[in-house]
């Protein structure tokens, strides 16, 4: 039986940089994946999953030696942030606020995926076992015997990085909070007759905003976007089996002026849900990212509560070595739920409460929303500093 000191299920964004962040402190580690991520080519068309890295995300991936990678690729920088639901009370937060060059990147969640696992492929610490599946485990006194598809492997800790629907969260009998949003989101990847921007934006609406997401290079029109559409599931649906052309339309006709000309290339849509894990830990198996919490998309603060949970972790084991404490002792992992659990909290409560608020058909509603966002252009120091624990800084 193979031993090592982290087995971590799921080799997706998270999974992958807790692999590579846990193996630079000279940990054996082995991943589980079923699917490798495919290759890629310039002449590829952009995925239809796509991330708002922000600059602590960046700062993560940059350790992690995959930055580079991802920079030859393909990315898009923003800098600056529209929000608005009346013109009136449009408010706009620039880089320039955090003396910083920008606030994210746009990125195709498979090519951040690539890239770290290209790193994994050339670090001597960790096994790619893919593809390769989990069965069961079993939680011994000090350490786990994983049964995996073709083969059974142990280590000091077992880690969930396996997705909303955590088969590793069910058999350790981890519950969850949470529920189920109202509403379902379009992803429609477009060209647009503007060239690339340095703005995302989003506008907010009764039945739910609508977003635009730069994306890189050029396009037949000039550049290129991806759209996000919140509306009720009813709508959502019908909206999922109109043809690419009769979609268009519909965007042309629903999307701001401010989009300009578009032509759909792609779309899908997914629900909304909100899920938090009772425990981030259970003695020797700890969930990270999506495992442990899934939150609304309104902000994209997704995978960068994961990268944040991927770097306490990392910080965690590397203070036990360094002070001479096992590190895989519970009491230190136990470590991780503390820090983690109050900020994902935080987040969490904070982008449902930005959706009830804007979702809520009251005129006096209405009117305070609108009001709080005119008031945050005459705030400056409110404002940046709000900006600034956004994008992780």
């Amino acid at each position: 039986m193979d031993k090592f000191d982290c087995v971590i299920i799921g080799g997706g964004m998270v999974g992958a940089a807790s692999a590579l962040s846990l193996a630079q402190l000279g940990l054996t580690v082995a991943i589980v994946e079923r699917v490798k991520p495919k290759s890629f080519s310039p002449e590829q068309v952009f995925d239809l999953r796509v991330s708002a890295i922000s600059l602590s995300s960046q700062h993560l991936l940059e350790q992690l030696d995959s930055w580079q990678q991802i920079s030859q690729w393909r990315l898009c920088p923003y800098r600056r942030l529209g929000v608005w639901e009346l013109e009136e009370a449009y408010t706009e937060f620039s880089a320039q606020e955090i003396e910083q060059p920008h606030l994210g990147h746009i990125i195709e969640n498979r090519l951040i995926q690539l890239s770290l696992w290209q790193q994994i492929s050339h670090h001597k610490n960790i096994q790619l076992l893919c593809p390769e599946s989990l069965i069961n485990f079993e939680q011994e006194n000090d350490h786990v015997v994983v049964q995996l598809s073709e083969q059974t492997i142990s280590a000091r800790l077992l880690i969930a990085s396996d997705g909303a629907n955590s088969q590793v969260r069910h058999l350790a009998n981890i519950g969850t909070t949470g529920w189920d949003y109202q509403q379902s989101a379009m992803l429609i990847n477009v060209e647009t007759s503007l060239p690339q921007q340095d703005i995302t934006w989003q506008n907010f609406r009764s039945t739910g905003p609508v977003a635009m997401l730069p994306m890189p290079g050029k396009s037949e029109l000039g550049g290129s976007a991806s759209l996000v559409w919140y509306h009720h599931k009813d709508e959502i649906s019908r909206l999922s089996h109109l043809s690419n052309e009769q979609l268009q339309k519909l965007v042309k006709a629903e999307f701001p002026e401010r989009l300009g000309d578009i032509k759909v290339i792609d779309k899908a849509s997914f629900p909304l849900t909100r899920r938090h894990a009772n425990h981030y830990q259970k003695n020797r198996v700890l969930l990270l990212g999506d495992a442990a919490h899934t939150i609304n998309p309104l902000a994209g603060q997704g995978v960068n509560l994961g990268f944040k949970d991927v770097k306490a972790l990392q910080m965690i084991i590397a203070k036990a070595i360094g002070e001479g404490r096992c590190w895989h002792d519970v009491n230190t992992l136990a470590e991780y739920e503390k820090i983690r659990r109050k900020d994902n909290l935080l987040m969490m409560s904070a982008m449902d409460a930005l959706y009830s608020g804007f979702s809520h058909p009251s005129a006096v509603v209405k009117l305070l929303r609108n009001g709080g966002l005119f008031m945050a252009n005459k705030l400056p120091q409110l404002k940046s500093k709000a900006l600034a624990y956004a994008c992780g800084i």
